[in-house]
């Protein structure tokens, strides 16, 4: 190779890493929103409430159950990069399937497109989130917990109607809140929210992803659920709260993400 030839050489990869290196800049320098969307499922078949009220599913234990309300909170979006710095998204959204409503969220804070090691989220509230602040529109969709179980927010809300170990058709109400003993003085607690971790994933422009909620997992596992001995008052059931914060962590997963 004569001296010219390998000149031009140089010049054609310098401009090369030139625009590479400038490329991988604005990739990472640009700012786009995220846009999550929340589905619900039994054992992976869709559910929505054009499926309530009808007695068309079988838990673990082999009690014949419906639905009849499902709505539940998540908050406290995180994004974690490559450099292990946490983006948090600030917000949180009540994701009610009995109305169809909110089953989309798009936080109006921006963070930079590339890949993020961990991105998560927490079902219910933290206890800051819980207990320091008031929700207008939370109090106005009867959220709250009452004073004497503590006070604060609901997790989930979910109901319906189930066959017990006689056939006869009975309601029950799963909802799930911060556990307390409130006949101890003073009351006792135990955390119940939780992190849902969606993993690794590439945020792009126009990324929407994509959440599922398992609802037979409720029943599963680990605590396979007996409805006939647990149906209602679970609010004031500390263990039985122990018990959903327990088979919540097998309830969510990642279904995909676009684009």
């Amino acid at each position: 190779m004569n001296k010219e030839s390998f000149n031009k050489v140089i010049v054609i990869l310098y401009i090369s890493m030139f625009w590479s290196c400038s490329s991988n800049s604005d990739l990472q320098a640009k700012e786009v929103q995220v846009s999550f969307n929340f589905s619900s499922s039994w054992r992976g078949v869709p559910v929505t409430n054009a499926d309530f009220n009808d007695l068309k599913y079988t838990n673990t234990y082999g009690t014949s159950l419906s639905l009849s309300k499902l709505r539940y909170l998540i908050s406290n979006i995180r994004f974690t990069n490559t450099n292990g710095d946490i983006i948090h998204l600030p917000g949180y959204q009540l994701i009610d399937i009995t109305e169809n409503k909110n089953l989309s969220l798009t936080p109006e804070q921006s963070l930079p497109t590339g890949k993020y090691t961990q991105v998560s989220f927490t079902f219910g509230f933290t206890n800051g989130d819980n207990y320091n602040k008031s929700y207008p529109d939370l109090n106005a969709a009867s959220w709250n917990v009452p004073e004497m179980l503590g006070g604060g927010y609901h997790f989930m809300q979910m109901e319906g109607k189930f066959l017990d170990d006689t056939n006869t058709e009975i309601s029950y109400a799963m909802h799930m809140i911060r556990a307390v003993d409130n006949n101890l003085t003073p009351m006792r607690f135990e955390d119940t929210f939780f992190t849902v971790n969606l993993g690794p994933m590439t945020i792009s422009d126009n990324t929407t992803i994509y959440m599922d909620m398992n609802i037979a997992a409720w029943f599963d596992s680990p605590n396979t659920w007996n409805l006939n001995d647990l149906n209602n008052m679970m609010m004031p059931n500390f263990n039985a709260q122990l018990m959903l914060f327990e088979n919540g962590q097998n309830v969510f997963h990642l279904n995909h993400i676009t684009p």
